[in-house]
């Protein structure tokens, strides 16, 4: 309530509207519907109180929040008997208020191409706007509202290192429905264990059972990031880890196997050599020695084809 209104002010319904910001229209459809308490008539005028204001002013809050007008009837039926709504109110905003620190940012259409690539892609812009990752700001063609700007980067960096934008909006799909589901267990969960006692099936919880409910949603609210986070990091090291070692191991199993050709050496030769270059440098000896007699016999077979050639030449 403003500060210059005094108590038990009286208004009439353009008054009402004026202060309010609801319309005449408006105000008159909330009491058909129920959801503002019919004026007390004096005379000829009906006039409304702070109360109806007060109502006007809750109302347009819990639209704001995204709420339905039939939602928003049962709830302030449920709390018009003395409980009060402040504490129902704390609850729907710790609930409905943003659960990321992140801020959204207005980007141009110039931008977004600049920032992939530099090659416009209305394909990609479409699954974006599909997705949520970018909003149509209304009227504006060329503009958007970026809700996560985190997310974008991510698309961007993937993108950068050679992922296709079709396979990222692919991705992204098959990721939020995993991460829906986790986010609707952690709601299950903590429902059942924590707030069950607060919201019964059959009862609205009273003034101080939401209050206490809301304090409970904003010391939460962070566990779910954070446990999640330090899952997502553990699993990520296990994989990685063992796709990474399975690489190595079947790139040593490949050198092994290239390795693997054999050939017996006598015994006694293998001593001969030993007593010329000694123990140490017997194996690179040898292998010396093999590349040696190959490129020897290499040699061999070239001159001797290259002779064979030159005496059909000569040939009348």
């Amino acid at each position: 309530m403003a500060n210059d209104e005094p108590a038990g002010a009286a208004y009439r319904i353009e008054d009402l509207a004026h202060r309010s910001g609801a319309t005449v229209r408006t105000i008159r459809a909330y009491q058909d519907r129920g959801l503002l308490p019919r004026p007390e008539r004096r005379g000829r005028a009906n006039l409304y109180a702070d109360t109806h204001l007060t109502r006007l002013r809750q109302i347009a809050d819990l639209l704001d929040r995204g709420y339905t007008l039939a939602s928003i009837k049962e709830l302030l039926e449920a709390w018009d008997t003395g409980r009060g709504l402040g504490g129902v109110l704390g609850l729907a905003a710790e609930v409905d208020g943003p659960w990321t620190d992140e801020k959204a940012v207005r980007m141009s259409r110039a931008e977004l191409v600049e920032r992939f690539g530099g090659s416009p892609d209305e394909a990609a812009v479409a699954d974006a706007v599909e997705l949520g990752v970018l909003e149509q700001v209304p009227g504006e063609e060329n503009l958007f509202l970026v809700p996560s700007p985190q997310e974008l980067f991510v698309a961007a960096e993937l993108h950068a290192a050679g992922v296709p934008l079709s396979a990222i909006a692919g991705h992204l799909r098959e990721l939020r429905g995993q991460v829906e589901h986790i986010a609707a267990r952690f709601l299950e969960f903590t429902t059942e264990h924590v707030f069950a006692r607060y919201i019964g099936p059959h009862q609205a919880p009273t003034e101080s059972d939401a209050v206490e409910a809301a304090t409970l949603v904003r010391r939460l609210r962070p566990l779910a990031q954070q446990t999640v986070d330090a899952e997502l990091a553990r699993a990520m090291r296990l994989f990685a880890t063992r796709q990474l070692r399975g690489h190595l191991n079947s790139k040593a199993a490949a050198e092994a196997a290239d390795e693997s050709c054999s050939v017996r050496i006598p015994a006694s030769t293998i001593r001969a050599v030993e007593g010329l270059v000694g123990p140490a440098r017997t194996s690179a000896f040898i292998t010396a020695a093999a590349e040696r007699e190959v490129q020897s016999r290499t040699l061999d077979t070239l001159t001797a084809n290259m002779n064979k050639g030159n005496k059909i030449d000569q040939l009348p």
